[in-house]
């Protein structure tokens, strides 16, 4: 069979493959993306070929990391711009100009990372620690030379931290506008929320993570199957937390008796919209595991066993209440 490079394609062909390898690598993919890119891709041998000969000319200029191409990406190294215009440029394709008013940098040195509503990813950073955003997650990732720090903006991380690969010292932060974690060789999961003041929760699933609120005060330790939330000024009570990585890491949620509107406002992380629990109906309970890539689904399932009406003016507006009698 003859080698990737040698095959004659249309020209209409590699410039497709082209504007894909731009909109996959620029960080701002979403499922749909990811979706409709493979859907592009198997179509013909034509396109396949194709791209693999985009990703060939990248990996020779170093534009893109090697697992480019897989459904979930991981960018695991600073954008090489220059690197990705050669590749157009051999591609024989005019570098679009939403990529060059794209800024990929959150810093010197530094990684800016986003999920969508209803996605997640997970990646694994420069030092071979793995962190995986949740729905609706904004994280700045931030090495030098004497510190690894994650700025998580919005959303909910799980983190696991990994030794140094350059054998250094190097602590390990995540900053949040309330505080500094510093992770002491751990498992754990941050989350930003807001119940009328904004808030940080951390979970720890394994080891230590020491916090220090910006408000200034003593530094607390939170062990091991402990989660304790906290704003800028004041630590709130910790509570036992499960030592298992949280559900949403494998695509589902888990309830044990929870509330209606506590789950409701859980599962409408994971779609656009509103979802509103009429109070008649609030304290009702619920126990399962949902798939999260059907929020619909959960709650039609909701509305059955719970004997509950689900009515959506839009897909944006859904109200769950009491059935007609």
């Amino acid at each position: 069979m003859a080698a990737p490079e040698s095959v004659p394609l249309d020209t209409a062909v590699i410039r497709e493959a082209a504007r894909w390898l731009v909109r996959l690598h620029s960080g701002e993919a979403g499922p749909e993306d990811h979706a409709a890119f493979e859907r592009w891709r198997h179509t013909s041998p034509e396109r396949e070929l194709a791209w693999q000969r985009a990703q060939l000319l990248s990996k020779q200029f170093g534009a893109v990391p090697p697992a480019l191409g897989v459904p979930l990406l991981t960018r695991q190294q600073k954008t090489n711009r220059r690197a990705v215009i050669r590749t157009l440029a051999s591609l024989g394709v005019a570098l679009p100009a939403a990529w060059l008013g794209y800024r990929h940098l959150a810093g010197p040195g530094g990684e800016d990372y986003r999920t969508a509503v209803g996605e997640s990813r997970d990646m694994v950073l420069a030092d071979g620690s793995h962190v995986h955003l949740n729905t609706d997650t904004g994280l700045d990732v931030l090495y030098s030379e004497h510190s690894r720090l994650l700025h998580l903006r919005g959303g909910e991380i799980y983190v696991r931290t990994a030794a140094d690969r350059q054998g250094r010292a190097r602590p390990f932060f995540i900053e949040t506008p309330q505080g500094r974690m510093r992770a002491l060789g751990t498992r754990f999961v941050v989350r930003q929320w807001n119940d009328g003041e904004a808030m940080t929760s951390l979970s720890v699933q394994e080891h230590r993570v020491e916090v220090s609120l910006h408000g200034g005060g003593a530094a607390r330790i939170v062990n091991a199957g402990e989660s304790l939330s906290f704003t800028a000024s004041a630590f709130k009570a910790s509570l036992p937390a499960s030592r298992n990585a949280p559900g949403w890491t494998r695509g589902i949620i888990e309830a044990n008796n929870l509330r209606l509107d506590a789950f409701l406002d859980e599962l409408s992380r994971y779609r656009p919209g509103v979802i509103r629990c009429d109070p008649a109906v609030a304290g009702l309970r619920v126990s399962g595991v949902f798939r999260l890539d059907d929020t619909d689904a959960v709650l039609a399932i909701v509305a059955e066993t719970l004997g509950v009406r689900v009515t959506s003016r839009t897909r944006y507006w859904v109200t769950v209440g009491a059935r007609a009698s």
